[in-house]
Protein backbone atom coordinates (compact mmCIF):
# COMPACT_ATOMS: atom_id res chain seq x y z
CA UNK A 1 0.00 0.00 0.00
CA UNK A 2 2.96 2.25 0.51
CA UNK A 3 3.66 2.24 -3.22
CA UNK A 4 0.04 3.14 -4.00
CA UNK A 5 -0.12 6.37 -2.06
CA UNK A 6 3.35 7.40 -3.20
CA UNK A 7 2.38 6.79 -6.83
CA UNK A 8 -0.73 8.94 -6.60
CA UNK A 9 1.04 11.67 -4.60
CA UNK A 10 3.68 11.76 -7.34
CA UNK A 11 0.96 11.95 -9.98
CA UNK A 12 -0.67 14.84 -8.12
CA UNK A 13 2.62 16.77 -8.08
CA UNK A 14 3.22 15.95 -11.76
CA UNK A 15 -0.24 17.12 -12.80
CA UNK A 16 0.12 20.29 -10.74
CA UNK A 17 3.43 21.11 -12.44
CA UNK A 18 1.97 20.32 -15.86
CA UNK A 19 -1.02 22.59 -15.26
CA UNK A 20 1.30 25.49 -14.35
CA UNK A 21 3.50 24.82 -17.39
CA UNK A 22 0.43 24.56 -19.65
CA UNK A 23 -0.89 27.82 -18.22
CA UNK A 24 2.45 29.58 -18.80
CA UNK A 25 2.60 28.36 -22.38
CA UNK A 26 -0.74 29.97 -23.10
CA UNK A 27 -3.01 26.94 -22.92
CA UNK A 28 -6.76 27.17 -23.05
CA UNK A 29 -8.79 27.56 -19.87
CA UNK A 30 -10.53 24.20 -20.22
CA UNK A 31 -7.22 22.34 -20.50
CA UNK A 32 -5.73 24.13 -17.50
CA UNK A 33 -8.82 23.33 -15.44
CA UNK A 34 -8.84 19.68 -16.53
CA UNK A 35 -5.18 19.16 -15.64
CA UNK A 36 -5.58 20.94 -12.30
CA UNK A 37 -8.63 18.83 -11.47
CA UNK A 38 -6.66 15.71 -12.40
CA UNK A 39 -4.09 16.80 -9.85
CA UNK A 40 -6.77 17.17 -7.21
CA UNK A 41 -8.24 13.77 -8.03
CA UNK A 42 -4.84 12.06 -7.79
CA UNK A 43 -4.28 13.85 -4.47
CA UNK A 44 -7.61 12.60 -3.11
CA UNK A 45 -6.87 9.00 -4.09
CA UNK A 46 -3.33 9.23 -2.70
CA UNK A 47 -4.65 10.61 0.59
CA UNK A 48 -7.19 7.80 0.81
CA UNK A 49 -4.49 5.17 0.24
CA UNK A 50 -2.21 6.84 2.80
CA UNK A 51 -4.99 7.07 5.40
CA UNK A 52 -6.03 3.45 4.84
CA UNK A 53 -2.44 2.23 5.10
CA UNK A 54 -1.95 4.19 8.32
CA UNK A 55 -5.09 2.71 9.90
CA UNK A 56 -4.29 -0.87 8.88
CA UNK A 57 -0.77 -0.87 10.26
CA UNK A 58 1.01 -0.22 6.99
CA UNK A 59 0.96 -3.68 5.45
CA UNK A 60 -2.17 -5.05 3.84
CA UNK A 61 -2.72 -8.77 3.24
CA UNK A 62 -2.47 -8.07 -0.50
CA UNK A 63 1.06 -6.71 -0.04
CA UNK A 64 2.35 -9.84 1.71
CA UNK A 65 3.90 -12.16 -0.88
CA UNK A 66 3.46 -15.16 1.45
CA UNK A 67 -0.11 -14.19 2.36
CA UNK A 68 -3.12 -16.45 2.09
CA UNK A 69 -6.62 -15.58 0.93
CA UNK A 70 -7.92 -16.09 4.47
CA UNK A 71 -5.65 -13.29 5.71
CA UNK A 72 -7.96 -10.74 4.12
CA UNK A 73 -11.13 -12.24 5.64
CA UNK A 74 -13.36 -10.16 7.82
CA UNK A 75 -16.41 -7.98 7.74
CA UNK A 76 -16.47 -5.72 4.71
CA UNK A 77 -19.72 -3.98 5.48
CA UNK A 78 -23.48 -4.43 5.22
CA UNK A 79 -24.99 -4.79 1.78
CA UNK A 80 -28.74 -4.94 1.38
CA UNK A 81 -29.85 -8.31 0.04
CA UNK A 82 -33.08 -7.14 -1.57
CA UNK A 83 -33.46 -3.40 -1.91
CA UNK A 84 -35.95 -1.91 -4.35
CA UNK A 85 -34.71 1.67 -3.86
CA UNK A 86 -32.13 1.69 -6.70
CA UNK A 87 -34.99 1.27 -9.18
CA UNK A 88 -36.82 4.52 -8.29
CA UNK A 89 -33.48 6.34 -8.11
CA UNK A 90 -32.64 5.21 -11.64
CA UNK A 91 -36.12 6.06 -12.93
CA UNK A 92 -35.88 9.52 -11.35
CA UNK A 93 -32.54 10.12 -13.06
CA UNK A 94 -33.99 9.02 -16.40
CA UNK A 95 -37.01 11.28 -15.92
CA UNK A 96 -34.71 14.20 -15.05
CA UNK A 97 -32.68 13.59 -18.22
CA UNK A 98 -35.83 13.40 -20.31
CA UNK A 99 -37.07 16.53 -18.60
CA UNK A 100 -34.12 18.42 -20.05
CA UNK A 101 -35.42 17.42 -23.49
CA UNK A 102 -39.16 17.64 -22.92
CA UNK A 103 -39.59 20.46 -20.44
CA UNK A 104 -38.33 21.87 -17.17
CA UNK A 105 -41.54 20.90 -15.40
CA UNK A 106 -40.60 17.22 -15.73
CA UNK A 107 -37.10 17.90 -14.41
CA UNK A 108 -38.52 19.57 -11.31
CA UNK A 109 -40.89 16.66 -10.65
CA UNK A 110 -38.07 14.17 -11.20
CA UNK A 111 -35.77 16.10 -8.85
CA UNK A 112 -38.43 15.85 -6.12
CA UNK A 113 -38.84 12.13 -6.78
CA UNK A 114 -35.05 11.74 -6.73
CA UNK A 115 -34.79 13.39 -3.32
CA UNK A 116 -37.52 11.13 -1.92
CA UNK A 117 -35.84 8.06 -3.45
CA UNK A 118 -32.42 8.91 -2.05
CA UNK A 119 -33.86 9.52 1.42
CA UNK A 120 -35.70 6.20 1.22
CA UNK A 121 -32.54 4.39 0.10
CA UNK A 122 -30.39 5.91 2.84
CA UNK A 123 -32.93 5.37 5.62
CA UNK A 124 -34.12 1.95 4.45
CA UNK A 125 -33.02 0.07 7.54
CA UNK A 126 -33.67 2.80 10.08
CA UNK A 127 -36.43 2.08 12.53
CA UNK A 128 -38.92 4.57 13.92
CA UNK A 129 -37.27 7.18 16.06
CA UNK A 130 -37.80 6.78 19.80
CA UNK A 131 -37.41 10.53 20.31
CA UNK A 132 -40.70 11.17 18.50
CA UNK A 133 -42.63 8.70 20.59
CA UNK A 134 -44.03 10.07 23.84
CA UNK A 135 -44.79 7.68 26.65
Amino acid sequence: MKAGWRLFAGLAVFYAMMSVIYWQLGGEAVGITAIALSSGLALLIGYYFWFTAKRSGGTLPEDNSAGEIADGAGELGFYSPHSWWPLPIALSFVAAGLGLLIGWWLTLIAAGALIVSIVGFVLEYEGPSDSLVTH
